[in-house]
Order: structure tokens, then sequence, then C-alpha cells
């Protein structure tokens, strides 16, 4: 996959060109990170308490599908097979930024998802978590 230009230099500039892909466990896509991001996110899930069932779980499938990205001298990346099954990832694809992160998903799923949030939106259905209340958009 070709990086959007308009990252590319970023993306050399804070991490070398190195990334960290995972699974979104709430969601068909992927999540692309900084790796000095990612190695902050990998040190909190790694102190979790891997004693609990639902935590573990959560460790292997977000720790165990981290793989390591570098971006080639054309602005590409190569996405493993496993996780491009795991979004859905055929033709078409969508990198959404999300700050200290990219999501990265099928243009039909992303299609479907931002619609339905759309919508729920508009309709009132999704009222606002409290951590947002103070924001002002």
């Amino acid at each position: 996959m070709a990086m959007p230009a308009k990252h590319r230099e970023r993306l050399s500039t804070i991490c070398d060109g190195q990334m960290v892909v995972t699974i979104d466990i709430q969601s068909s896509c992927l999540l692309i990170y900084p790796l000095a991001t990612w190695e902050e996110i990998e040190q909190e899930i790694q102190e979790l308490p891997s004693f609990k069932p639902q935590v573990r779980r959560i460790q292997r499938l977000i720790l165990g599908h981290a793989s390591d990205l570098e971006l080639d001298g054309s602005g590409r990346i190569l996405l493993p097979q496993v996780l491009r099954d795991h979004a859905q990832l055929e033709k078409k694809a969508v990198l959404v930024g999300q700050g200290k992160k990219f999501e990265l998903w099928s243009e039909e799923l992303w299609t479907a998802e931002r619609t339905a949030a759309l919508e729920e939106a508009s309709s009132g259905d999704l009222p606002l978590p409290e951590e947002m209340m103070s924001l002002s958009l």
C-alpha cells in the first residue's frame, strides 16, 4: 500500500518511516502506529493484569497481531496477509487519521461505518460521552 504523500514526510521525521500495524478488536480495520507511539501502548498493554481472561485475550489479539512496517523508498508499506484478511482489504482502502495513529479500512467497510455513525449522530441516538462534553468543536 502506498502511504499518501501528505503523511510520508511527517512519518519519516517522527519515526524514520518505522511503524507497527495491528488489528482493531472492535472493528474490521487495522491500526497503524508510529514506532515510538506503539512502544508506549505496547508497554501499557503488557502491564495489564494478564491473570484476567478478558485482558489476556485482548493482549493476545493486539500484541500477537502486531507487525513491524517500514516505508520503502517509494513510500509504500507491505501489510501481512493475515492482517489484510482481518480488514477485508482487497482493492481500495481508506486511511483515516486518528491523531497518533491511522485506521486502515476497506473502502466498503469504511463507507458503511461512516454512514451508520452519521445516521446515528443525526438521529440523536449517539449521546456524547461525558469525557467529550467539555470539548469545543
